[in-house]
Parts: C-alpha cells; structure tokens; sequence
C-alpha cells in the first residue's frame, strides 16, 4: 500500500516540483492549494513528467472546516507544508496579511493532524529565520535572531509553534526544513517558477527581463560589505530542494528520526553575490542583461549561506546542481512558457 503525502501548496515553485519527486519515488500525492499564487495548470505538468495526476483540491487552510472535511475524507500519512505567504518584500508593506495567513493556517494543520492521526509533518522554514547572522556558514546551532521582515518572522514563530506541539502530544513528529534560496525549474521546462505580477525574486525578474517582460532588472545596493557590493546568496536547484523533502518524509515515515523534532539547513554551502548571479545566467543565455543598481530594499539581508554539512550527513542529502545548471533550466522554463 503506498503511503499517501499531503501537499499544501503543491502548484508552486517548491511543492510542484516536491510532489513530482514524491510521485517519482512511489507515494501517492494529494495537493491543496488555494491558487493564491500559482495556476491549476501546473498540474498537467504534473502528470505530463510522472504520467500521474495528484488528488487536488482548491481551498484556504485558514478555512478550519474544509480542512477537517478533507482529512476527514481522506487518510494521510504525512504532510509536507508549503502554502504560504511568501515575498520578503511584500511582507514589510503587508505585514497583517502574512501574520494571518502564515500562522493560522498552520494553526489549523497541527490541529487537524492531532485530530485525524496524521504523525508526520515536514515544514517549509527559511534561512530568513537566522536574520543578518554572526557566523559564516550558518549551522543549525546558529542563534535565531530577530527576524527583519514579517515573513522571517512568521518562519520563526512557525518553527515555535510547531516545537512546542511536537512537545505537547505524543505521536507527532516535525522536521523544518531552512532553504536558503531556491531557484531554477525542472529539466523538462514543464514546471517552474511562475510568479504573479512583478516578481519579488532575482532569478524569475533575471529571465523576465531577458525575455523582453521587463525594461530591467532592478539590483537593490551595491554598497553592501561584501566583495562586488551587492547581497550574496545561496542558491540551490529546486529539484535538489525537492528531493530533500522525499528524504525527510521518509526519514519521518520510517522512524528514522532522532527526536520528535528535528531542523536542517538546506543549500549549496557556497555564497553568490547578485552580480555574480547575472553573469552565470548571461553566461549560460547568450543574453547580455539590462539592469539598474537602484538603493537597498528594506527588509534584505547582507550576506548569508548554509553550511549543509549536517543535512549531508544524516539525511544523506547534498545538492548535485551547478549554479550555471540552475539557471539554464530557469531560461529553458521562460522561454517554454512565452513560445520563444
């Protein structure tokens, strides 16, 4: 009998790509989602690469009632939870709507995973939760420190929220999973990132404008303390970050884990300043990029990467991509989607 995982948020950038690896690796997937920022037809790309449609189903989880009736109706053995609010950005100008939307809906899975008998959980966390940290890399013993944005912060209270019910009730278990910074799309451009408006992300904003979508990428400082002057980053390849979450659901299923919660950093372990990130995708393009050094965006941090080496070594996971790689599936992904 395969064991059934529950993805919240399956038609975005990470869950879709999560619930390809799921489906690749023998669970049978559901998704809900509310299509807040992400279109139903990333489900046909679905099924196009594994030749099977996930169960899906279109609600809030803020609705507590459609939540129950859903888990209610459907047995689940695990659930990896990805549906928030989640653009550092726009957190800073709405920060009620994240503090809503990110905690409640959490609130009402711990809840219904308590109620229905669902014992595993893994949790989408950020690197956002480390603020503007000490120490470079960041390890998991690294403090948590007072989040700068709203989103960060939401990702510290959740990862709270979630330690203190592992506590509370036996039975439940937790991994948070920390990304650093996700990017690129499947290898077969049938999936990949595709946000709404004005995107608040580098790589999507890097390949909108080469396709002609924008007039220019706006590059937020460049008198940052760090090498070229703009912000460094650890970008690894969403199909990398998927597949760690096919490694903690099974660590989690399994009973492989050592406590009833457990956290780990995902990235590459190597920095990439923005500019750095320009040159790899003209590199890999042809396409010499427009952009404009504009002033610091409220709410960045200056510099941060993951030392991953505890993910390495007990979840046996490590990032197999290149920078370049990851970039050219971004491309291969844009061009896909505009017929270019």
């Amino acid at each position: 009998m395969k064991k059934k995982v529950l993805v919240t948020g399956g038609t975005g950038f990470i869950g879709s790509h999560t619930a390809v690896e799921l489906i690749q690796s023998g669970y049978d997937v559901a998704i809900i989602d509310n299509l807040y920022n992400s279109e139903k037809s990333v489900l046909d790309g679905i099924k196009e690469i594994t030749g099977t449609m996930p169960l899906f189903e279109e609600f809030d989880l803020c609705d507590q009632i459609q939540l129950h009736n859903f888990l209610k109706s459907h047995h689940v053995d695990a659930i990896i939870h990805f549906a928030a609010y989640k653009a550092v950005g726009e957190s800073v100008k709405k920060p009620l709507d994240y503090y809503r939307n990110n905690l409640l809906s959490l609130i009402n899975l711990l809840g219904a995973m308590d109620k229905y008998d669902v014992p595993s959980l893994v949790f989408s966390s950020s690197c956002t939760v480390y603020g503007q940290p000490d120490k470079l890399p960041v390890t998991e013993d690294c403090p948590v420190k007072p989040a700068i944005s709203p989103y960060g912060n939401t990702k510290q209270i959740g990862e709270e929220i979630i330690e203190q019910t592992m506590k509370a009730k036996d039975g439940l278990k937790a991994v948070s999973l920390r990304y650093f910074n996700p990017i690129g799309a499947h290898p077969s451009a049938l999936i990949g990132e595709l946000p709404r408006g004005v995107p608040e992300n580098l790589v999507p904003f890097i390949t909108q404008t080469a396709i002609g979508l924008r007039d220019e990428l706006k590059v937020f400082g460049s008198d940052y303390n760090t090498p070229d002057g703009s912000c460094i980053r650890d970008y690894l390849h969403v199909v990398d970050l998927a597949k760690a979450h096919v490694v903690a659901v099974r660590r989690l299923l399994e009973g492989l884990n050592k406590k009833n919660y457990e956290v780990f950093n995902l990235g590459t372990g190597n920095g990439v300043s923005v500019f750095e990130a320009i040159k790899s995708f003209e590199k890999v393009s042809g396409v010499k990029l427009r952009y404009n050094v504009v002033g610091r965006r409220e709410g960045d941090i200056e510099k941060i990467w993951a030392d991953p080496s505890l993910a390495n070594s007990e979840l046996g996971w490590k990032t197999e991509s290149t920078l370049d790689q990851a970039m050219e599936t971004a491309w291969r992904w844009e061009k896909r989607i505009r017929n270019k």
